[in-house]
């Protein structure tokens, strides 16, 4: 079966496909049967592709464990246009390295010992709210959002966001202590 004719439950228009004379077309309780055969074949198939992609996939994929000491390289994520290390987009490394494994943090997130050059001491991944710069009400049909602009640490005040009031509050409660006991919001 084609996937054409699995699409559209016929054959294809062309001079090679047109039915012969003689066929006759089934109908009632034939042609549902015969949907029914081909759906059943095309989930097999499909089911039998899956099977056979993620035994592939399982071939390649391994656990990689690195114990205290180890040398390893670490992965440069590639961008466009920009120039990393000193070398053109084309000729940028993928890796670099290679680093020494202080210690084991999670399961697959390791300390290295990086140069100075590439070391920052002040880097943090949570991010934390300093002030609230505005407040807003999005109007939709039945309700009203309350929704607040917020200064990030570690970031300009161009990249202020958005966020839902209810939520700000619930997270971040020290951001609210210090304004009015009173909202002008209705």
């Amino acid at each position: 079966m084609t996937p054409f004719e699995a699409l559209y439950e016929r054959g294809c228009r062309s001079p090679i496909g047109w039915f012969e004379a003689g066929d006759v077309k089934p109908l009632g309780v034939d042609l549902v049967k015969n949907a029914q055969d081909k759906v059943m074949s095309i989930q097999a198939k499909l089911l039998a592709a899956q099977s056979r992609q993620k035994k592939y996939a399982d071939h390649k994929i391994r656990d990689i464990a690195f114990q205290t000491g180890e040398n390893v390289l670490l992965k440069v994520s590639p961008m466009k246009r920009v120039m990393r290390f000193g070398k053109k987009v084309k000729l940028s490394p993928r890796y670099i390295g290679p680093f020494e494994v202080l210690e084991c943090v999670g399961p697959v997130a390791y300390r290295l010992a990086l140069p100075p050059n590439l070391s920052n001491k002040d880097l943090q991944y949570e991010e934390e709210p300093i002030a609230i710069l505005d407040r807003d009400v999005r109007k939709l049909r039945t309700k009203d959002i309350k929704s607040v602009k917020v200064q990030w640490k570690h970031r300009p005040v161009e990249e202020s966001t958005l966020e839902i009031e209810r939520d700000m509050q619930d997270k971040y409660p020290q951001l609210f202590a210090d304004s009015c006991t009173t909202s002008f919001f209705p």
